[in-house]
């Protein structure tokens, strides 16, 4: 029997053991992939959001469904993984999906978790995908995200990406942009650091799905 045929035996139910084994491997991948990564976006990052999740989870009564948590902690772990970013490569936009796949996740499950990590960002909200109905995995998935994107850590996120990227920190001549479109968010030259603030950071509070993090 091959190894991923294996995996697939214990996809739709796997055991405790079985899923810690790809816990490991998540958090392998997303060291490897997110290495070269500045700090706003690296894998402390990860494991702060998982922790969040987690906990989050717990919260909203899902620790009694262990598929639910499996799903919070794998999409948790994996959400950054591919980012567009910093894309090095294009085929690291599959490496999410190939892992899954590896891991021998069952399809369910495997789906529920992409479209957590494909629709979780703000660019995702601007498009009207916040709007929409969505299971509690993804709320809880998605406000750990944002919690970490507030407050210290958040603002300290914030100025060290715009450092990486060597983006103007102010300029009272470059207004906020208001109404914006996924695609006009993700030209992040025209942005300032803290237009930032205005354009993103500032509504998160208000955009909270579970009560625990509102």
């Amino acid at each position: 029997m091959s190894t991923h045929q294996s995996k697939s035996s214990f996809s739709e139910k796997s055991t405790p053991m079985a899923f810690r084994d790809t816990v490991k491997r998540a958090e392998q991948l997303v060291e490897t992939s997110m290495k070269g990564n500045d700090a706003s976006h690296d894998a402390p990052h990860v494991w702060r959001v998982r922790d969040l999740a987690l906990s989050l989870a717990r919260e909203e009564g899902l620790s009694s469904n262990p598929d639910s948590m499996e799903i919070v902690e794998l999409a948790a772990l994996l959400h950054d993984v591919g980012d567009y970013k910093y894309l090095r490569d294009p085929s690291e936009e599959k490496l999410v999906e190939n892992f899954l796949e590896e891991e021998g996740i069952a399809e369910s499950k495997k789906i529920k978790i992409l479209s957590i990590i494909k629709g979780m960002g703000f660019k995702d909200e601007l498009a009207g995908v916040g709007n929409q109905e969505f299971p509690p995995e993804f709320g809880v998935v998605q406000d750990a995200d944002r919690l970490d994107a507030i407050g210290a850590i958040g603002i300290a996120r914030c100025f060290t990406f715009g450092g990486n990227r060597n983006r103007v920190l102010h300029d009272p001549a470059i207004q906020s942009r208001l109404d914006l479109s996924k695609e006009h968010y993700m030209k992040k030259e025209e942005q300032t650091t803290v237009n930032h603030f205005h354009e993103k950071l500032l509504k998160l509070k208000d955009l909270m799905k579970t009560k625990f993090a509102r």
